[in-house]
């Protein structure tokens, strides 16, 4: 029976519509790739990017050189630029910021055709850790509000090039997405005085729409997917920002995701994906609102979005913010427990 559900985290709702489902056979793609010998993000190709910003290296290598672990440079041709003034202006009704923020790819693995699920675990952590402390090294700039790290996987999912890379853009005003998640999260906080993401992870106990997790961390499909096989992965423990976890949740954190990701190439076949980490913003950098993140700490959850292309945005979707989501939350659910993760591949 088809159905109309509300995420109210992001105040959306999306339609359910189990009679249009496919078998998860009926989704799986064929996998497009560059060869290495065009690659500029193999080893040995250092030079084919801009000077690294960041790195985990074996010990007595140098910046620009092979020996790296995961590898961090600005994005060749970059959405924001991190050069120049931040300066606001009106124009007319409308409101003008020049295109200050920064743009950032962190290079994964030296390794050309090893994709995130064949990681080993302690790899794993590195790309993690790479994350962590770009976001932390930007949210000390005070031009920048938000730092969003996103992974295109896949051409259908934006990726230009397959050797496995995370990019990372800094902005000088937090997203919509992220500041409807933020008022949302304030204004459950303000009536209850529980987290809402907290909340939502209690009542998801059940398992029915849970796909995996471990003692830190938690997938599930939720409630109100927009997409089949979408996920939600959160820290069991309330927390607002991502880079307070430590190595040993890097640690922990990677194997979850590495497992994830790995149940959906098994169940879909290698689909191209999208995933995103949406954490708190940068409050220190804004006194001009005082009091206004007052209960960040205690209200927001930061949490990664994993989102299968496995169907079209269409004229309805676009025309009215609602979604048509094929398969029911519950059913990708299962199916996803029931794969076995693949084991990962020693580079």
């Amino acid at each position: 029976m088809h159905e109309l559900r509300h995420d109210p985290i992001q105040r959306r709702w999306v339609i359910i519509a189990p009679e249009r489902s496919l078998r998860p056979t009926d989704f799986k793609v064929m996998v497009q790739k560059n060869g290495i010998e065009n690659c500029p993000f193999c080893e040995g190709h250092e030079k084919q990017t801009p000077h690294e910003i960041f790195a985990l290296r074996k010990q007595g290598t140098g910046a620009d050189t092979p020996g790296w672990q995961v590898r961090v440079a600005p994005n060749l041709y970059p959405v924001l630029k991190i050069e120049g003034k931040l300066e606001r202006r009106g124009a007319g009704i409308y409101d003008v910021i020049n295109a200050i923020g920064a743009h950032e790819v962190i290079i994964e693995t030296p390794q050309h055709d090893l994709k995130m699920p064949d990681y080993p675990d302690e790899h794993m952590a590195k790309v993690i850790i790479a994350y962590r402390e770009r976001i932390r090294d930007l949210m000390r700039d005070g031009r920048f509000r938000y730092v969003l790290v996103f992974k295109n996987e896949g051409r259908d999912a934006g990726a230009s090039l397959s050797h496995s890379h995370t990019q990372l853009i800094a902005t000088p005003v937090t997203p919509l997405i992220v500041a409807l998640e933020l008022d949302s999260s304030r204004d459950y906080y303000r009536l209850k005085e529980r987290c809402l993401i907290c909340d939502i992870l209690a009542q998801e106990k059940d398992g029915t729409r849970i796909v995996s997790q471990n003692e830190d961390f938690v997938a599930l499909c939720p409630f109100a997917s927009r997409f089949p096989y979408e996920m939600f992965l959160a820290p069991k423990k309330h927390s607002h920002d991502f880079t307070l976890l430590d190595d040993a949740g890097a640690l922990s954190l990677g194997r979850m995701l590495k497992d994830v990701l790995s149940r959906l190439r098994t169940t879909l076949g290698n689909p191209p994906f999208n995933f995103m980490i949406h954490t708190g913003p940068n409050t220190k950098m804004m006194p001009h609102r005082p009091g206004y993140w007052g209960t960040l700490a205690y209200d927001y959850h930061w949490h990664i979005e994993i989102i299968p292309r496995l169907t079209s945005v269409a004229g309805f979707e676009w025309g009215t913010g609602f979604y048509i989501n094929s398969t029911p939350p519950e059913e990708a659910a299962g199916n996803l427990r029931d794969m076995t993760s693949q084991a990962p591949v020693t580079p």
